[in-house]
């Protein structure tokens, strides 16, 4: 009798632990991505000290660095061409936002350097939650709730479609 309780207890922590039951789908947290807009990562880039926190002066001094850097010509404009120069540069794609139309607020084909600066200050400015001159990492980043796989949207598109007539 002992032995075959013994040979049962032996048997029962041998075994594994079932898996936990499998969570519904409304009871799971959506999926996430943690994303940073181009000129987040241009401000990221011209902090000046490396403390990991640019502030106003250290995101104006380096955005007017790489405006100098296209304006070869030391005209104190750029063309929108320079300008997608400019965001291939500095925000790593020609098309990346800002755009040329929302910088040139005379609508002149032309980016003046004020035009420019008041474009850096009011991304800054968006960008700088806590309205305290600093930008650090966390206010850079933007967190993207929600978003599903790509097969997950075409199932639910194809799922909801109008049956075909």
């Amino acid at each position: 009798m002992i032995f075959a309780l013994l040979l049962v207890q032996a048997t029962a922590a041998a075994s594994p632990a079932p898996p936990p039951p499998a969570a519904r789908a409304a009871d799971r947290q959506p999926p996430a991505t943690v994303m940073a807009e181009p000129i987040a990562l241009a401000f990221a880039g011209w902090d000046g000290d490396g403390d990991g926190r640019t502030t106003r002066a250290e995101a104006m001094a380096g955005a007017g660095r790489s405006f100098a850097a296209v304006d070869t010509g030391t005209r104190g404009s750029i063309s929108y061409i320079g300008f997608a120069d400019w965001a291939g540069r500095w925000l790593g794609d020609r098309a990346a936002l800002p755009s040329p139309f929302e910088i040139d607020a005379d609508a002149d084909d032309r980016i003046s350097r004020a035009e420019y600066d008041a474009g850096m200050t009011r991304a800054f400015d968006r960008i700088d939650k806590d309205k305290d001159g600093v930008l650090t990492r966390a206010e850079m980043l933007t967190i993207r709730p929600g978003l599903r796989e790509p097969n997950e949207r075409r199932r639910k598109r194809d799922r909801d479609a109008p049956a075909p007539r």
